[in-house]
Parts: structure tokens; sequence; C-alpha cells
């Protein structure tokens, strides 16, 4: 690991960072789910990642990346406290960029959202959208890496962490980090489990 570094993401980072986080998602079981078609599947979910960059996450200067060499092997997209639902207006701003990366497919999207909102706890608290490694950079560290570096930020404001894993395989590396599986996202038969996850504030 003494060859990766992690850095704030910039808006610069924009479109790498949107195309690494779509090729580490690409077999996620939410996204095959929402997007079953293999031919379009990495462009959509590219599409989808730009428009959550551009509109719902870079402007807080939250977003943490992995570096090897010069690339970018890595992403972790952090919302602060309060920040987790935009309001109105600027859900607005996001439409577009997910209808071109859901297309027919957009009600999965928004069942998803509206199914995360609800379930979304509202004591103040770090939320972990997304976090992806390139497919060929994974089992390295990285993600670790990645989430002690916001979980850091967390633990010096004194405040929990919380996030969704899509994938229910991850489930044992957030528990390693101090997350509790509490519950889970309400979705329809066929659709992925995805847990909900806590790590309570650390006591200083």
């Amino acid at each position: 690991m003494g060859d990766i570094t992690v850095r704030q993401a910039v808006e610069a980072d924009r479109v790498e960072l949107a195309a690494v986080l779509a090729r580490a998602f690409y077999e996620d079981p939410q996204f095959r789910w929402a997007l079953p078609d293999q031919r379009s599947r990495l462009r959509r979910i590219e599409r989808i990642f730009n428009t959550i960059l551009r509109y719902e996450a870079l402007r807080h200067g939250t977003i943490q990346l992995a570096e090897r060499a010069g690339t970018i092997v890595g992403g972790a997209v952090w919302l602060p406290p309060d920040h987790w639902r935009d309001p109105l207006y600027r859900q607005v701003l996001t439409a577009p960029g997910f209808l071109r990366g859901y297309g027919r497919r957009i009600r999965y999207g928004d069942m998803f959202q509206r199914a995360s909102w609800k379930v979304h706890p509202h004591e103040p608290h770090w939320y972990l959208y997304i976090i992806g490694v390139e497919p060929d950079q994974q089992g390295h560290g990285i993600g670790a890496a990645l989430l002690r570096a916001g979980l850091e930020r967390a633990d010096a404001d004194g405040l929990p962490a919380y996030l969704e894993s899509s994938d229910i395989a991850n489930v044992p590396l957030y528990e390693h980090f101090g997350f509790e599986v509490t519950g889970a996202v309400a979705l329809p038969a066929g659709a992925p489990e995805i847990p909900t996850m806590w790590r309570p504030k650390t006591r200083c």
C-alpha cells in the first residue's frame, strides 16, 4: 500500500472517477437488478455516477480518491451531516442525468432512492454514499484505505457514520471498521438484499 495515496477529489477528477466507479459497480447486485442489459450497463452506470459527482457530491469537498502512479484506482463519496438528501430544487438538476443513465429503467433507480430515503437515519452523521475500487485492484487494501480516511474525519467530528451495502459480500469489511447491520432497504421481490449499516460515534 506504500504506492497508494488518498486525496480529496476535485472537479477535474470527475470524468475519470466516474469511469472507475462504473467499472467497480458493473457487477454490483443493485445495478444488475436495475440495469440487466450487459451491453449498456457500464455506459449507463457511468452516466449515473457522473451525475452524482457533478450535482450532488463534489460541491461538498468530501469525496476522497485513491491513486497509484497518478492514476485513479478507487474513490469514496461521503456526504456530510444533514446533506444526505438534496432539496427539491437540486433534485431537479440531477433528474436529466439519471434519466439518461437509467433510460426506460428509471423507475428502478427511483424505487431504490425512495426506499433508501425511508430508512435513512435522521441523527447527524457522515454518509458513505458510494465506495468503489477498480476491479483489477480489488483485494489490495485500497477500499480499506478509503474507508479509514473517511472514518477518521467522522471520528474527528465526533459523529457516527452510515451506509447501505449494495453488495452483501462487503458486509464483513464494514463490520471490521465498526459498522453494524441495522436493517435493510425495503425493495420488491426479486431485488437484491441491501443491508443498512451504522457505526456509532467513537468515544474520545
